[in-house]
């Protein structure tokens, strides 16, 4: 391992700051004679970091649970996480910090707590009655593993059963472990000569509280007598279980096994099952037994009123049923019904109209938890219909390729996408409400609206309202249906340079203002869309094939500022002539065979109809040269104004006119210098010797560009059969790095050279080696003439460098405000435009919000340039650079965004060493440094972004998006935002016993389970067997709860909580013995005085 030398460390860092504070301020001094000195307004105090919600269905369940009274469903998953749901908009996520996964919940139902098993052998105690639920108590078993727990309704003692055989009791109170142990070798036969295995379950008479069914893994179910101590039946079956139920009389039980079976037996006839039965078995002639299916791995019993019981299970399929998907089988009476899932089964549980075991059961619905997805179905109705889900659990319903967030978007914008995303949702759901219903919304402190944009892997971008830290899915977009799919891998195009997902979306431009759409997929295809309120169907799809090279072009441009030549045709004044065919008939290969001029997909030439929504444009595809793929595009920007749309690549850069649908610029980015080529650079010559290594092929030294070096045809043939089929041979992995990359574009109004007088139309391109590039457009006036006269573009010669490659620029008026893209506010486009209407859209001019374009002053705009590396502010015309800051030394930023805060601006970034900063802007002050989160993996890197008014988002896991807040005033409302999860409600009455059932001693027995578990009966349970940790959540995590919906009843509990905690402290003397469980009894106590059953845990 290296050895660094601390100080040497200490002291570069110090020489490396104090040289960038000595630059930045020098250069501030110099440019300060001639800058106007610009207020600014965000101070370090306006920043703080903190995560606000997590949206999303959670990542690899592995527990459920549900509070039949609060209505509210929990989830635990295998990394420790606990996602709580009530009524849609009601959602919470919290934490273990061990990671370990959950492997079982248990409300304290009505009494808004929660018990969660780990598989590192812990318990804790969730107290839910706070907006942000906290652990009251831990405890860890040392010696045993925890494999199943059950805590009766309206019990303070809690069976948690081990992979040993044996049962401890938990007091949920203090948190501490009863000296009643039910020992294995007790509960089983004595001339039993084998262990039983672990417990798979334990639970109640639902009709005598004293005694309790056992189930062991081996196939041995006991029914053990509190009181007594000792078994009062045991029940012995070849086969292991895997669940038991209870029927609510108490006088039956049913358990499910690993062959298949359904075993039903009375509790007074051990030796036998009543009934066997096989639901999913093959029944044989001559009275065989069934074969032997797969096992039934859960199963449930429930009872009703007017009919016959239900008895819903998972699993049980017979082995013969290859490729069928998973089921939950609900049997009712003579009728079985097999509900297939498109995900395997984690758990399920039925939702019943009671919460007491010892009642008719009414099941209304069964909740089913898949590996990827959440299903409620309706027993009610015929059909067993499944609800509407709510929750924005659909993130993932094809793997997230990329994501982009829109803060503060224009108010119509949210409804105009509902409106059409209404017409796109399924059909034949249940009529009934949600039944997951718990909890209270928190208060609406944001006003402004938010978009957040998915792509995915399917080609499909989905538009989700997240305003008010809510999540709801708005619209889909499905872009892969104007292209072709094949219909079996053998009859793929030979031209895919990718296995899978063809159509995943790499990278979204869109234009709220203008409602322009447009994304950059895999397979080097781009595709811009229009939003319409009309349906349409397009004849003949508009497309238009670009061949973007590398190698150099034969001309040489003169002058810098000369019109490159433009190797498409498209460049005629007459429209007409070059209004693009469905598909060209471009050659499939050169003359020696190789695949030349073919796009990677191909589009459909047959009519399209198009719904209301986003509405395809254009169609613009990059094409195979000589053999060599397309690369993929690494950036993109559209502007509605200008009705331009340009990409670029490792190859060079693109820009077509959507409007005349003509390509105006293709250009390898080396031609993109002229004659100002700060590099000396060999271009890739495939004919000469080319070095299979690919070193040489672009050498980046510094120096100037001789003109020799820039000569080759764009038809070099390459002759070399390495250059074939494979996307990583196409270019050699060195060329590929070395290659100059376009990584960032901005439309905008502004300076194009250092003599302009006036801003003009204007496109600024950043590449990968830290270079900033300025090419001008000369537009036509709007209206007809708009398509009738072509764009002309040419490249300004004003080239700036920055260190690392080029994320994100944008530009700043005299005033210091941000100085947006000129757009075009939206219209309909397939309504004809009356008389008026064309008269004004001639006058129109593109809506450019800068409100010192009109001022002809010397300076009166700033550049503002993020790279990888550092940031510059640069002022416009003059070019001087104003202020320069080295954002990270050792690591990259990763996503770096110019966004609005407090009526202000500044410069956002993510690094890879997972620091999140802010700087001020123009001045570049260091705001906000915080550590956050390392660069785990390039899913974060792929999908992090900031936006507006201090919000940020990424993808935390696979099915979820984390968003987080940079902003110290949303920090301070989020308490108000977040939802309650807890509201008072009754507990249901019990149910009656009836008269005769009571004079004849029938009906529920109950128990006083203190008076056998308590301390005075049964004694201390053994120290080391587990270990009590007083939980972070403890009275001052309550406070939070004090300022809910019950403010005034939690502050009167809140200062009974201070006073018990004050007594507890004088009679301990420390704070840790709060929780210890003769203190919390008395103060219990008092509590249940005051507030009937209400217990201390609750408030």
């Amino acid at each position: 391992m290296r050895k660094f030398n601390i100080r040497k460390v200490l002291d570069g860092l110090t020489a490396v700051s104090s040289a960038a504070s000595a630059s930045s301020s020098a250069q501030q001094q110099q440019a300060g004679n001639r800058e106007t000195e610009i207020q600014e307004t965000l101070q370090s105090e306006h920043f703080q970091l903190c995560k606000t919600v997590r949206h999303g269905f959670p990542y690899q369940p592995s527990a459920l649970a549900f509070d039949p009274v609060q209505k509210i469903l929990a989830i635990g998953t295998q990394t420790g996480a606990l996602r709580l749901f009530g009524r849609p908009g009601v959602e919470c996520y919290c934490q273990h910090d061990s990671g370990a996964a959950v492997i079982q919940l248990q409300f304290l139902i009505n009494e808004g707590a929660l018990v969660s098993a780990l598989a590192d052998d812990t318990l804790h105690l969730w107290n839910l009655r706070q907006k942000r639920p906290a652990i009251l108590h831990s405890l860890k078993f040392n010696r045993e593993r925890i494999t199943f727990c059950h805590l009766p309704f309206q019990s303070k003692w809690l069976y948690v059963g081990t992979e040993r055989g044996n049962i401890h009791i938990v007091n949920v109170e203090s948190f501490t472990l009863s000296g009643y142990v039910i020992m294995w070798n007790k509960a089983i036969e004595l001339s039993s000569k084998s262990h039983p295995g672990p417990i798979v379950h334990i639970s109640d008479n639902p009709m005598d509280e004293g005694k309790l069914l056992i189930g062991f893994e081996s196939g041995t179910v006991v029914l053990w007598d509190l009181k007594s101590k000792k078994a009062d039946y045991r029940y012995t079956h070849d086969e292991a279980i895997h669940s038991v139920a209870w029927h609510h009389e108490g006088k039956q039980f049913i358990c499910s096994h690993s062959d298949g079976t359904l075993t039903i037996w009375n509790v007074k006839s051990p030796t036998k099952p009543f009934q066997t039965i096989t639901p999913h078995g093959k029944q044989l002639k001559d009275g065989k037994k069934p074969e032997p299916c797969k096992p039934i791995l859960k199963v449930e019993y429930k009872t009703t009123r007017a009919g016959e019981p239900f008895i819903i299970l998972s699993g049980g399929l017979s082995y013969d049923t290859v490729g069928r998907r998973p089921c939950l089988t609900v049997m009712h009476g003579k009728s079985t019904a097999v509900l297939e899932m498109d995900y395997s089964i984690v758990d399920f549980l039925t939702l019943c109209e009671t919460p007491y075991p010892n009642d008719f059961q009414e099941p209304y619905a069964v909740v089913v938890l898949l590996e990827k997805d959440l299903v409620l179905i309706d027993l009610a109705q015929n059909g067993y219909p499944i609800f509407e889900n709510p929750y924005p659990l659909t993130i993932h319903e094809s793997p997230v390729t990329c994501c982009e967030y829109f803060a503060d978007c224009p108010v119509d914008l949210i409804p105009a996408l509902y409106s059409v995303g209404a017409r796109q949702k399924r059909q034949g759901y249940s009529k009934k409400e949600w039944p997951i219903s718990g909890g209270n919304w928190g208060l609406i402190t944001q006003s402004y609206p938010e978009i957040i944009i998915t792509g995915h892997a399917d080609g499909s971008i989905k538009f989700w309202d997240a305003s008010a830290i809510t999540l709801q899915v708005l619209y889909k977009l499905k872009t892969a249906k104007v292209f072709e799919k094949s219909r079996n891998k053998d009859d793929r195009p030979n031209t895919d340079i990718v296995d899978e997902d063809p159509y995943a979306i790499q990278i979204i431009s869109w234009c709220p203002e203008s409602r322009m759409l447009c994304i950059a997929g895999v397979s080097a295809h781009v595709i811009i869309y229009r939003f319409s309120k009309q349906e349409v169907t397009t004849e003949v799809i508009p497309m238009l094939e670009v061949r973007l090279l590398y190698e150099i072009n034969d001309i040489e441009s003169p002058d810098g500022e000369q019109v490159p030549p433009l190797p498409t045709p498209g460049t005629g004044s007459n429209p007409q002539s070059i209004v693009p065919q469905s598909h060209p008939s471009t050659s499939s290969s050169s003359s020696d065979g190789l695949r030349d001029n073919v796009p990677c997909l191909k589009v459909k030439n047959s009519p399209l109809k198009q719904s209301p929504g986003y509405q395809i444009e254009l169609v613009i595809q990059l094409v195979w040269v000589s053999g060599e793929p397309p690369q993929q595009i690494t950036s993109l920007a559209v502007n509605s104004a200008y009705g331009l749309v340009v990409f670029g690549n490792c190859n060079g850069i693109a820009m077509v006119d959507y409007l005349q649908k003509t390509v105006l610029l293709n250009l390898g980015t080396i031609e993109l210098y002229g004659s100002n080529d700060p590099y000396r650079r060999e271009p890739r010559s495939p004919r000469k010797s080319r070095q299979p290594s690919g070193a040489g092929l672009c050498d980046i030294n510094e120096g100037t560009t001789v003109p020799e070096d820039r000569c080759k045809s764009p038809t070099s043939d390459v002759k070399d059969n390495s250059f074939s089929r494979s996307r990583s041979s196409s270019v050699t992995s060195i060329d590929k790095e070395s290659r100059e990359a376009i990584s960032a574009l901005h439309f905008c109004e502004t300076f194009t050279r250092k003599n302009d007088t006036s801003p003009s139309p204007c496109l600024w391109v950043g590449t990968t080696l830290g270079t900033v590039l300025v090419i001008v457009l000369n537009l036509p006036p709007g209206g007809e003439q708009r398509l009738l006269q072509p764009v002309i573009v040419s490249p300004s010669g004003t080239i700036l460098r920055l260190k690392g490659a080029i994320l994100r620029m944008a530009f700043l008026d005299t005033t210091g405000s941000l100085v947006p893209p000129a757009h075009e506010p939206w219209r309909e486009h397939n309504v004809p435009e009356d008389k008026d209407e064309k008269d004004k859209s001639k006058k129109r001019r593109p809506v450019s919000v800068s409100p010192s374009s009109s001022q002809e002053i010397s300076e009166n705009q700033y550049a503002v340039i993020c790279s990888e590396k550092q940031a510059k502010v640069i002022s416009l015309p003059s070019q001087n650079c104003l202020y320069k800051q080295n954002i990270t030394e050792t690591s990259f930023v990763l996503r770096g965004d110019i966004v609005s805060l407090s009526n202000s601006i500044c410069l956002a970034c993510f690094c890879a060493n997972g620091h999140i900063m802010t700087f001020s802007l123009p001045s570049l002050r260091p705001l906000l440094d915080v550590y956050y989160l390392p660069l785990t993996n390039m899913r974060i890197a792929r999908t992090f972004c900031f936006t507006n008014n201090g919000q940020a988002l990424y993808l935390v896991s696979p099915t979820e998006i984390q968003r987080l807040t940079y902003s110290q005033e949303t920090c301070e409302n989020l308490q108000e935002m977040l939802g309650e999860l807890f509201t008072p409600v009754e507990t249901p009455e019990a149910p009656n016993r009836g008269f005769f059932k009571g004079l004849f001693g029938g009906g529920a027995q109950s128990l006083d389970r203190e008076e056998l578990f308590g301390e005075s009966a049964s004694g201390k349970a053994s120290r080391s067997l587990a270990q009590h940790i007083p939980g972070p959540g403890g009275i001052e995590g309550v406070k939070g709860a004090a300022s809910g919906v019950v403010g005034e009843l939690a502050r009167a509990r809140l200062a009974l909580d201070e006073r018990g905690q004050k007594l507890g402290e004088l009679e301990e003397k420390t704070a840790a013995m709060l929780y210890s469980a003769d203190s919390f009894s008395k103060h219990a106590h008092e509590m249940m005085l005051k507030y009937k059953d209400k217990k201390w845990y609750q408030f």
